[in-house]
């Protein structure tokens, strides 16, 4: 690395750090599970929809069905 000035390498580190805490910032969202048997909200979640753009579909247990039944997003 050039030697010219110490202050340059510093303010370059600093932007460095600067741009990676950046880069960590994730956006989570609020969704809703219900049963398709019974129609019953049961779970709330949060997932990222970068990853799942598309609506979830989950597998869980429903207490009002008393057994395990597909639960989807909603609204």
């Amino acid at each position: 690395m050039p030697e010219k000035d110490d202050g340059y390498i510093v303010r370059h580190e600093e932007m460095t750090m600067q741009m990676k805490t950046l880069e960590v910032e994730v956006v989570r969202v609020k969704i809703t599970l219900a049963c398709t048997e019974c129609k019953q909200r049961n779970y709330n979640m949060t997932k990222e929809k970068k990853n799942h753009p598309e609506r979830m579909e989950t597998q869980k247990y429903c207490k009002f069905c008393r057994k395990h039944t597909l639960h989807k997003e909603t609204k």
